[in-house]
């Protein structure tokens, strides 16, 4: 599978997925002060080998295509630009982690937000409950913009996913959010331009991101929502 899933960015259209990828949904659980936690599945869509994916965020029929980026003119220019991901995050050092943070990739889920925030909490790790909470938050990201690295080995630490694609819902905010690409599934647009192969990235759906392909948070502001009637209580 690791070698023939991928998603492929049409131009002005969907996301063209092959390789049998499994899609679901991944809905955010928050606690009480309203910080997101966990992860809970939501639902399983049927196997398929390939399918194509609605990125202007106005098809009837989400979370697939329908033509309708054809009807509204949808501009999905790709603007992201195409650096490697340590190239332009930022560091912070811990007693023996390292967390890298690249901005321009947050998808606003928010688990980096637990206690004080992971950049004070990696100043503690060498507390093994610290260092555990940690880890479970950075791993929780889904964009990939936070990545944590083990000090001695230099080695990521990272969740292990297999090839698939989950929608993530935020009841928080009562949004839909971004298309959540896991196992590092190869991505690239029509043209042929290969983005860096990461474990975790996040994809825009709503159609509004400034970072397409990726999401930058946008779905909050639009109220972007694909019809899951959860979100409504």
């Amino acid at each position: 599978m690791e070698k023939t899933a991928k998603v492929i960015v049409s131009k002005n259209g969907p996301y063209i997925v092959s390789g049998n990828l499994p899609l679901d949904k991944e809905i955010i659980k928050t606690n009480s002060e309203g910080i997101p936690v966990k992860w809970v599945k939501g639902k399983k869509y049927p196997e398929k080998e390939s399918y194509e994916l609605c990125r202007c965020g106005g098809s009837k029929n989400k979370p697939f295509c329908d033509g309708t980026h054809h009807k509204i003119g949808f501009n999905g220019a790709e603007t992201a630009g195409n650096k490697k991901y340590l190239d332009c995050a930022e560091k912070t050092t811990g007693p023996n982690l390292v967390l890298t943070d690249f901005q321009d990739l947050c998808a606003s889920a928010r688990f980096c937000h637990i206690r004080d925030g992971v950049w004070n909490l990696i100043k503690f790790c060498d507390d093994p409950k610290i260092r555990d909470i940690t880890i479970e938050a950075v791993g929780n990201c889904p964009s990939g913009r936070l990545v944590l690295w083990d000090s001695k080995t230099g080695k990521p630490v990272e969740p292990k996913f297999e090839p698939s694609i989950s929608l993530i819902e935020d009841p928080g905010f009562k949004v839909s959010g971004p298309i959540w690409v896991k196992g590092g599934v190869s991505l690239e647009s029509i043209e042929g331009v290969k983005y860096e192969k990461r474990n975790r990235m996040t994809l825009c759906r709503c159609g509004q991101s400034k970072n397409k392909p990726f999401c930058d948070g946008s779905h909050i502001d639009c109220k972007f929502n694909d019809g899951d009637n959860s979100l409504k209580k």
